[in-house]
């Protein structure tokens, strides 16, 4: 059953990369011989030689690492570790709550908690990795409503940060259309490694997201209860877009 477990979240991984999804454009080398599963949380993704939270630190997994979990040990205070491999010779005990697997509902659950109590970027990245890795999930039209929206949320501060960090003269001087720079700018890139894409109103100088979650949630999940609030931000959206 566990090797049956494997083998699909592998397959989704295939479409993912297939189709580009940020989470795995890290082209990171996915790890064998164990029940898979990704780093969510890096506050408590300490690889260590043991398992208990005084024993040597290896190293510090960062959020969206593949690891392979091989053994589980409960430790004298109740803590759960889970010995992982996260490359062919880096092994190592990793606290369980730092970690994810599309094989565990309750995984998906506790996720979803995490999504909700996070805000702007870490919101988005923890969503993303929530529909990379849970691709039959029920609660999928829910995190596609929260990742559009943390989207939209930050666009408005993007907008405010490019403004104040293009210099309007030295764009002249280039000869480039004003709004390619903004379109270029540094600031959209980590949002664009999440599957984020940004539109550009170039009268008002602003950003908005491109609406991709929620066009899925309406075309996917049309009887959804986010399916209606996705409909109105698209109507907006599209408002915009005619201007």
């Amino acid at each position: 059953m566990e090797n049956n477990s494997s083998r699909v979240f592998l397959t989704s991984i295939v479409v993912v990369v297939c189709f580009a999804l940020p989470m795995f454009a890290q082209q990171r080398r996915i790890p064998k011989g164990g029940r898979l599963a990704i780093v969510v949380d890096e506050r408590l993704s300490a690889l260590r030689l043991a398992p208990n939270l005084s024993a040597r630190l290896v190293e510090r997994l960062s959020r969206g690492r593949f690891v392979a979990i091989m053994a589980t040990r409960h430790d004298r205070n109740g803590v759960t570790f889970y010995r992982v491999k996260a490359t062919r010779r880096k092994r190592g005990w990793i606290q369980s709550d730092a970690v994810v697997s599309s094989s565990q509902v309750a995984d998906a659950e506790r996720l979803m908690r995490l999504i909700r109590d996070s805000k702007e970027f870490e919101l988005v990245a923890r969503a993303r990795i929530f529909l990379d890795a849970f691709l039959l999930s029920p609660m999928r039209p829910a995190v596609l409503l929260l990742y559009g929206d943390a989207a939209e949320g930050v666009s408005d501060k993007l907008s405010n940060e490019a403004a104040r960090r293009l210099d309007e003269e030295k764009i002249a001087a280039n000869g480039a259309p004003q709004f390619t720079y903004f379109m270029n700018f540094n600031g959209l890139d980590r949002y664009n490694r999440q599957g984020v894409r940004f539109v550009f109103d170039r009268s008002a100088k602003r950003f908005h997201y491109d609406g991709a979650a929620w066009r899925e949630i309406v075309q996917r999940y049309p009887s959804s209860p986010e399916a209606a609030e996705a409909r109105q931000r698209l109507d907006s959206l599209s408002a915009f877009l005619k201007n």
